[in-house]
C-alpha cells in the first residue's frame, strides 16, 4: 500500500472539493419540482424580446418605473432601465433570471419591479443618488 504523503492528501482534498462544487452547481430535485424555487420565477414568455414587462406605479409614495431601452449608455444597444422618482436605479439581471440593484445588491429578486420595490424599502424615504457607472 502506498504511503500517504502531503501531496496525495492535498490532491484527494482538491478532488473532493471539486466534486462538491459540481454538485452545488447542478439543480436539486427540490428546485426542479413543481412548486420549488424554479417555479417561483416568473415566466418571461410573451415579453418584449424575452425581457421583463414595463411597469409604472407608485409604491410606498415613490414613483417606480421600468422599461426596455435601446442604444446608448452602459446598455450597449439594449437592456432594461428602472427609475425611482425619475432617477435611474442601476439594475442587473443574473444568470439564473433573478435581478439585483445597486441598493439591494445582495438580495436577488425575481423581477426588476421587485428590485425597484426593494430599493424603495431600503431607502426608507431617502432620495436615490445617481450611480455613476464606469
Amino acid at each position: 500500500m502506498p504511503e500517504l504523503t502531503r501531496r496525495r492528501a492535498l490532491g484527494a482534498a482538491a478532488a473532493l472539493a471539486a466534486g462538491a462544487g459540481v454538485q452545488t452547481l447542478a439543480p436539486s430535485a427540490a428546485s426542479a419540482a413543481p412548486g420549488g424555487p424554479a417555479a417561483a420565477r416568473p415566466s418571461m414568455a410573451g415579453h418584449h424580446h424575452g425581457g421583463p414587462e414595463p411597469f409604472d406605479e407608485v409604491f410606498k409614495g415613490r414613483r417606480i418605473e421600468g422599461r426596455a431601452v435601446t442604444g446608448g449608455g452602459h446598455h450597449h444597444g439594449g437592456g432594461y432601465s428602472v427609475f425611482v422618482d425619475g432617477v435611474e436605479l442601476h439594475v442587473m439581471s443574473n444568470a439564473d433570471g433573478s435581478w439585483i440593484s445597486v441598493v439591494s445588491h445582495y438580495a436577488p429578486v425575481p423581477t426588476p419591479r421587485d428590485a425597484a420595490r426593494a430599493a424603495v424599502v431600503e431607502l426608507q424615504g431617502a432620495p436615490l443618488v445617481p450611480f455613476a457607472a464606469n
